[in-house]
């Protein structure tokens, strides 16, 4: 019965939208039109949850529609599993290790030109609300600090247990506050500025959402571990299709992902209980941010623009929602790489289901080739256009068959390559030499439990050959080492005699302050290193 509800509620939605929106996929405009583009990009979403199976465990109507209306990207990947480099590799249509987005604090410089400058420069009204997070600087000290001191063989946890908050009643709608004034502007620019424009409009709108809140009794430097929602959104969710995932024993986990685990503060006890909480609150902070991509479509459709107007909603990595025993992003395991990407509008196919692997740096070209602007070279990315539309161009270069998506920050102890190729998931680290790495196949392994790279040594040789051909990856890993230490080394002499203070009350205090001593001369030591090790590895599994 719950399940016959939510379907009638999804197509409820769906009639009541395609009243005003009709059959405005198809329609044929002239070659001067140019569309309004708007992008909604919520922060930490599985993209999973798109699609079926993923879709039956929470009621996302308003995806539902632009599924149905559009097109989904069943394959769609992150550039980088972390909000800042994600975004960069989004705003400027290149790969992490072109912009050298290493992490939270380095990314784009605030003068680089993205696709919404683009658009601006040829004609376009714009307007960018919320959660932009591309820019270098921004993020804690704490965040920056765990991603330097990756490499140094300690093992400190660096955030809180993931834990739940229920707050309000069967009432409360709004519980990201934050996200939904940011909406509320958003949908209040399209009613009473969009609408009267005589030139096309690009919106952007970023949204926190699902992401987990930061948990206030941590103190001021804690991380987001605080999955929080009201009843009203947990009505959403779905009790008998919350899976409960199957995790390795932490002996046998890869050493990388046994150091996320850790620092993550997952490797204690959790009960089936507290998992099955966890996942059904995040699917209902998922549930409250399509909400919000509701507003949006509301207020499109309520000012006759939803016909002339291409709206895509994307996230900029996903979360694992306990998952391989973590939570958070920062893997390359499905929960955390794998993105939503719809998009609906004038000339887009409907109910399009495409299973080509596309990427954030997809979106660039994109959205110029659909709002008829030149599309600069240089770029990683490749127009999806000639996907969603049979009347798009013959594209100027070949779409590659895969995607590529890596990582440098904190919660990893070395740096993480994944190429998705077909039914293979390639994952290397550090020079490809020092690291094991893992391979796993996706059409008979979704849940990604059983590393098969001695099994398949030819196809890892040809996926890290053709990796290779992408990015000289032990070079960029080695770059990144030089680059930790020196920018370590810069910050704590900066800090000059209240370093010993700062570092022992960063959010990893707890560990920290059990042997202050060692931790130093472990920090000490690793500056005086060079070059790779899989010593620092090793302290992971004891």
């Amino acid at each position: 019965f719950i399940l016959m509800y939510a379907m009638y509620g999804t197509w409820l939605v769906l009639l009541i939208l395609s009243q005003t929106h009709g059959h405005c996929m198809c329609q044929n405009h002239t070659t001067n039109f140019r569309p309004n583009i708007v992008m909604v990009m919520s922060d930490a979403f599985d993209g999973r949850l798109t699609f079926d199976p993923g879709s039956r465990v929470v009621q996302l109507p308003y995806l539902n529609y632009l599924r149905e209306l559009g097109t989904v990207f069943i394959n769609a990947y992150t550039n980088s599993p972390i909000c800042c480099p994600s975004r960069a590799a989004m705003w400027s249509g290149r790969f992490v290790h072109l912009t050298e987005s290493w992490n939270n604090y380095k990314c784009l410089d605030p003068n680089a030109t993205t696709w919404m400058d683009m658009l601006q420069q040829n004609g376009y009204n714009t307007l960018s609300v919320g959660k932009l997070d591309y820019t270098s600087g921004s993020h804690s000290v704490s965040n920056r600090v765990e991603a330097w001191t990756r490499d140094v063989p300690f093992l400190l946890r660096q955030e809180g247990r993931p834990v739940t908050d229920l707050v309000g009643d069967a009432s409360t709608t709004r519980v990201m506050t934050k996200d939904w004034r940011t909406t509320d502007i958003a949908t209040q620019w399209i009613r009473h500025k969009a609408a009267a424009l005589s030139q096309p409009f690009a919106l952007y709108l970023g949204l926190n959402l699902p992401h987990p809140y930061v948990t206030d009794s941590l103190g001021p430097n804690a991380g987001g571990s605080t999955f929080r929602t009201s009843p009203y959104w947990l009505e959403k969710v779905m009790p008998e299709f919350i899976s409960i995932p199957k995790w390795l024993p932490l002996s046998d986990m890869h050493p990388v992902d046994y150091y996320s685990t850790f620092t993550k503060n997952c490797s204690g006890n959790f009960t089936e209980q507290e998992v099955r909480k966890i996942r059904a609150f995040y699917y209902a902070m998922c549930a409250e941010t399509d909400a919000m991509l509701g507003q949006v479509i509301s207020a499109l459709r309520d000012t006759d623009l939803l016909d002339t107007t291409v709206l895509l909603f994307t996230s900029d990595h996903g979360d694992l929602a306990m998952e391989h025993r973590q939570f958070y992003k920062m893997s390359m395991f499905e929960g955390s790489s794998h993105v939503p990407l719809l998009i609906m509008g004038p000339g887009v196919k409907s109910g399009l289901r495409l299973s080509q692997p596309v990427s954030l740096v997809d979106i660039y070209p994109t959205v110029l080739e659909m709002a008829g602007v030149a599309v600069p070279g240089g770029l990683s990315g490749h127009s999806l256009l000639p996907l969603l539309s049979q009347s798009a161009a013959r594209p100027a270069r070949p779409r590659p068959d895969w995607v590529l998506s890596e990582y440098h920050g904190c919660n990893a102890n070395a740096s993480t390559y994944m190429l998705r190729e077909g039914q293979w998931k390639y994952i290397t680290y550090a020079d490809g030499v020092s690291v094991p790495p893992q391979l796993f196949d996706l059409t008979v392994d979704k849940e990604e439990l059983h590393n098969v790279a001695s099994k398949f040594p030819d196809v890892c040789r040809h996926l890290d050959k053709l990796l290779r051909s992408v990015v000289d990856y032990p070079q960029v890993s080695q770059a990144i080492c030089l680059y930790n230490k020196q920018q370590f080394a810069a910050w704590r002499k900066s800090l000059g005699d209240n370093y010993t203070q700062v570092i022992a009350n960063l959010r990893w205090h707890l560990d920290w302050q059990e042997d202050v001593e060692n931790n130093e001369k472990a920090i000490d030591e690793w500056l005086m290193t060079s070059g790779f090790s899989s010593e620092k590895l090793k302290v992971s599994m004891f």
